[in-house]
């Protein structure tokens, strides 16, 4: 593959620090200045290093973790910029997965009414999704990305070598991203997802893989920017999903947001079923490959309300309706598909009943 490629503000190089510094010499100096969280300064650092040096740059390491996605770790970013002199003429740069560059991302974007951030996103999730699109914010009151704006980053700049130092459960988080894109837009890219080798990963096959999913979003992003349109296609999966992944935070069984979105999707699978005609035996197939592939989150009818009561939160929601992304077949979907109380308990109903299958 060549070695750099650049689609709009993306970057797909394997000569990261190289990237970043013809990005860091356009500002002046004691004008950029770097956040990253403990994890990612710890395993993701050492390959810009003698970028940050060189210049040099301040750096602000924040905790990690879903749990510090909140207004705390905002005010830290944001007393960092003042107390270290940034201007409207500044630029931060956020390494770390998707929780830190929502955050990062968030708190540039309202300092000073906004400064320039680029995105070195240290995660697959991040790197085909969160870092993405230009969608920032911070959780709230319990509930996922309640506070945020719509800014894109000037740059985005990925590189598969950070991947080397994820495990495999973030990993497959990332995937169910790059998996969802390829339901909603290309059957293509669907196959060569199931066909590749999760166990014994070859980074720069993966690389090109990730540019394939990335243009897919890409693509959704450029049509519809601010989501008014064809951009809630990439919810798909997500209305259920997030419900998930605010149910499990809240009862102390915290999952990988990848992971939620594949139980998710299960769930509007069938959802696709009732409303747009997908095939039974493509929900089966598909669901069946996607349990076997990340497990399940046990839940019983006895929770079906709280999620429920989560999904009424959702913000794609209009005139008190539950809004759904659906895919009819793969490679194609419906936006704006209204569906009561009583389908999606029954979708839910049928996620129980594919997990229950798998241990069975």
């Amino acid at each position: 593959m060549t070695d750099s490629k650049v689609h709009s503000n993306i970057v797909f190089s394997q000569h990261i620090a190289d990237e970043l510094r013809k990005i860091v010499q356009k500002y002046p100096a004691g004008r950029v200045f770097l956040l990253t969280d403990q994890t990612a300064s710890g395993f993701c650092f050492p390959l810009i290093q003698t970028v940050i040096d060189e210049f040099p740059v301040p750096y602000l390491i924040i905790p990690s973790g879903e749990e510090n996605k909140n207004i705390h770790s905002v005010t830290l970013v944001w007393n960092f910029l003042s107390n270290i002199g940034a201007d409207r003429k500044s630029l931060l740069i956020n390494l770390g997965g998707g929780m830190l560059t929502d955050l990062g991302g968030f708190a540039a974007s309202t300092f000073k009414r906004g400064l320039d951030f680029v995105n070195i996103p240290t995660t697959l999730l991040a790197q085909v999704d969160a870092s993405l699109g230009g969608k920032t914010g911070f959780n709230f009151n319990g509930l996922k990305n309640e506070i945020g704006v719509f800014i894109e980053p000037n740059s985005v700049i990925i590189n598969t070598n950070f991947l080397k130092t994820i495990d495999h459960q973030n990993f497959l988080s990332g995937y169910a991203e790059m998996l969802k894109h390829g339901l909603i837009k290309s059957r293509e890219h669907w196959d060569e997802l199931l066909a590749f080798d999760m166990e014994h990963i070859d980074y720069e096959a993966l690389q090109e893989i990730i540019a394939h999913s990335v243009a897919i979003k890409e693509w959704h992003v450029l049509n519809d920017l601010r989501e008014q349109n064809i951009r809630k296609a990439l919810n798909f999966g997500h209305t259920i999903g997030h419900a998930f992944e605010s149910y499990a935070m809240k009862t102390s069984r915290p999952i990988l947001h990848g992971f939620a979105v594949v139980y998710g999707m299960i769930a509007e699978l069938y959802l696709s079923v009732l409303k747009c005609g997908l095939g039974i035996d493509q929900l089966d197939s598909i669901s069946a490959w996607l349990i076997a592939k990340y497990g399940k989150f046990e839940i019983g009818t006895s929770d079906f309300e709280a999620l429920y009561q989560l999904m009424t939160h959702d913000k794609k929601n209009e005139g008190n309706r539950i809004n759904f992304t659906l895919i009819p077949e793969i490679g194609k979907v419906e936006i704006n598909v209204d569906c009561p109380k009583e389908l999606i308990f029954e979708a839910l109903e049928y996620y129980t009943s594919c997990a229950l299958r798998v241990t069975s």
